[in-house]
C-alpha cells in the first residue's frame, strides 16, 4: 500500500512538502457557492475520500460517515447541518450511542461545531469547518495531483484597492514547547487573522483535571471568545492534550 502511494506521488511530480508550504503560505478555500461551487465541493469531497483511503478501516468508516452527512443533509450555502441523533443513527445504520461518540470525535477534531443545540421539537444545528478539514487532509494533496495542490495554494489577484491584512507571525514551537504554545501555534495556523485579533491576547492560568482556564485582558473579550470560539479552543487543545474536556475563558478585570 505504501509503495503504491509513493509511486503515485512520484508520477504526480509533486513533493509532499509542497502541501505543507501551501498551508503555511495561506491555503485558498473559497466559499462553496456561486459559479465555482460544484468544483469546490468536488475538491473537498475528493480530499476527504483520499484521506480516508490512506488510513486504516477505522478512519475509512469514520470519514465515510461525515461524507454521508455532507452529501445528504448539509446546506453548503448557510453552512448548516440540521439533523437529529436518531436520524444520524438511521443514516449510519448504528445506535445512538455510536452517533454520540462519533460526533464528539468530530467536534474534538474541530471539523464540526454545534451552532444551535437541540431543543424540544427541534433538532440540533451543526456547522462544518471546511477549512479545518482541508488543513487536516493536506498530507494527501500531492496524491490527488499537482493541479489540486495548485488550486489550494494559488492566491487570486485582489479586486479592490484595499491593502490586505498582514498577519503577525505565530509563536515559534520547539520540541520542548508547553501545551499552550502548541495550542497557540495550531490556532495561528488555522486562521492567522483571527489569532492576531483575539487568541494571541489570551494566557493560560490553569490546566488540571481535564479543564483549562484562560485569561483575557477584558470582560468583553472573555465573553466574546467564550460565545464564539470556545469550540475552536477546545479542538486545538484536544490535539495537544486529549484529556482536556472543557475550556473556560475568564477576565482579568
Amino acid at each position: 500500500m505504501t509503495k503504491s502511494v509513493g509511486k503515485r506521488r512520484e508520477h504526480g511530480g509533486v513533493n509532499p512538502s509542497e502541501a505543507d508550504r501551501a498551508v503555511r503560505t495561506g491555503m485558498q478555500l473559497a466559499k462553496p457557492v456561486g459559479r465555482n461551487a460544484a468544483a469546490i465541493k468536488y475538491d473537498i469531497l475528493s480530499a476527504l475520500t483520499v484521506h480516508a483511503l490512506s488510513g486504516d478501516k477505522h478512519r475509512q468508516r469514520s470519514i465515510l460517515r461525515i461524507i454521508a452527512l455532507i452529501t445528504t443533509r448539509y446546506n453548503w450555502r448557510s453552512n448548516e447541518l440540521s439533523i437529529g441523533r436518531e436520524e444520524i443513527a438511521r443514516l449510519w445504520t448504528v445506535n445512538e450511542r455510536t452517533v454520540k461518540r462519533e460526533m464528539s470525535k468530530f467536534r474534538a477534531l474541530g471539523w464540526i461545531a454545534v451552532k444551535r443545540p437541540a431543543a424540544r421539537g427541534r433538532v440540533a444545528v451543526y456547522e462544518i469547518d471546511l477549512k479545518q478539514i482541508m488543513i487536516d487532509t493536506q498530507d494527501i494533496w500531492p496524491v490527488i495531483g499537482s493541479d489540486f495542490l495548485a488550486r489550494m495554494s494559488d492566491e487570486p489577484e485582489p479586486e479592490t484597492n484595499i491593502v490586505p491584512f498582514t498577519a503577525k507571525p505565530g509563536p515559534s514551537v520547539s520540541d520542548e514547547a508547553d501545551a499552550w504554545t502548541q495550542v497557540q501555534s495550531i490556532l495561528h495556523g488555522r486562521d492567522p487573522e483571527l489569532w492576531a485579533s483575539w487568541f494571541q491576547h489570551l494566557s493560560e492560568t490553569d490546566r488540571a483535571g481535564g479543564s483549562v482556564t484562560l485569561m483575557a485582558p477584558s470582560r468583553f473579550m472573555a465573553d466574546y471568545i467564550s460565545q464564539k470560539w470556545s469550540q475552536r479552543l477546545l479542538a486545538a487543545y484536544s490535539r495537544v492534550d486529549p484529556s482536556i474536556r472543557t475550556v473556560r475563558v475568564e477576565s482579568a478585570e
